[in-house]
């Protein structure tokens, strides 16, 4: 008998307010900072790539700048609308956070939650995101994304279209379900020897770097973690991921009829 196909899990939006839409992508694995370095060399650890693509993002539906004055008060933190005029980012809290609402309410499958922070690895200065969980299985409030200034008396912009915001899902109590062991590396054998191995080979590499081997040099760098190798040269296994293909939102809602 042929195995029952597994059924995808859904993560539903509800539109709130259909005129007040904020574009919502799969998070793309391009950060402007990684894209700008020399030879794009951010790009070769695949940790960050992956991280980058887990989930989708918000985008910033029309340009401002904010400027925090450095009090506590909601009235220390000046926005200013630079496109459009708008009322999606706002200061309610004080302590020099801007808050980006979100005008979704989103639903995922029991027991699990949406983790709601800022653009992983999305470096903004002068400013950093807020990160929460909320158990969107069952509540039936809206989030929002703040932003909270790291220092006063600057402006900062968002720009039309720049993340303010990535969810990912995750099941709820899945870290609390795990039980910490400590042990020694030399308690583990098989461990310790490709722990060595990977030592090894990769101080011999930077010191190739240093001293301009022509054979390192060209190698550029050691892309074995990328590959789902081990330092052995076994390959990890068939759930090894280079790239994440994370499904986009449908652009209308389903039962939209017009």
């Amino acid at each position: 008998m042929a195995d029952t196909p597994a059924v995808s899990p859904e993560l539903t939006l509800y539109e709130l307010f259909p005129d007040n839409r904020l574009t919502i992508v799969p998070a793309p694995v391009d950060r402007p900072w990684m894209d700008s370095a020399s030879v794009r060399f951010p790009y070769r650890c695949l940790p960050l790539n992956i991280a980058n693509q887990n989930g989708w993002h918000i985008l910033n539906r029309t340009e401002i700048e904010a400027y925090w004055y450095g009090g506590p008060s909601v009235n220390d933190v000046e926005i200013r609308y630079l496109g459009r005029p708008d009322n999606h980012a706002n200061c309610h809290f004080g302590e020099g956070i801007v808050t980006f609402l979100i005008p979704y309410l989103f639903r995922t499958p029991p027991g699990i939650n949406l983790w709601v922070k800022g653009p992983s690895n999305y470096v903004k200065d002068g400013i950093q995101p807020l990160e929460g969980i909320v158990e969107t299985d069952w509540c039936a409030a809206t989030f929002a994304i703040s932003w909270k200034f790291t220092r006063p008396f600057e402006w900062v912009r968002f720009r039309k279209d720049e993340p303010i915001c990535q969810i990912i899902p995750i099941p709820r109590g899945f870290t609390e379900s795990f039980t910490p062991r400590r042990f020694t590396i030399s308690s583990n054998e098989p461990l310790k020897a490709e722990f060595d191995r990977w030592d090894r080979d990769r101080g011999n590499f930077i010191a190739g770097l240093k001293a301009n081997d022509p054979e390192i040099v060209a190698r550029q760098w050691q892309k074995e973690y990328f590959q789902g190798k081990t330092p052995h040269g076994d390959v990890a296994g068939s759930d090894h991921q280079t790239r994440l293909v994370v499904k986009p939102f449908p652009e209308k809602p389903e039962d939209d009829v017009a």
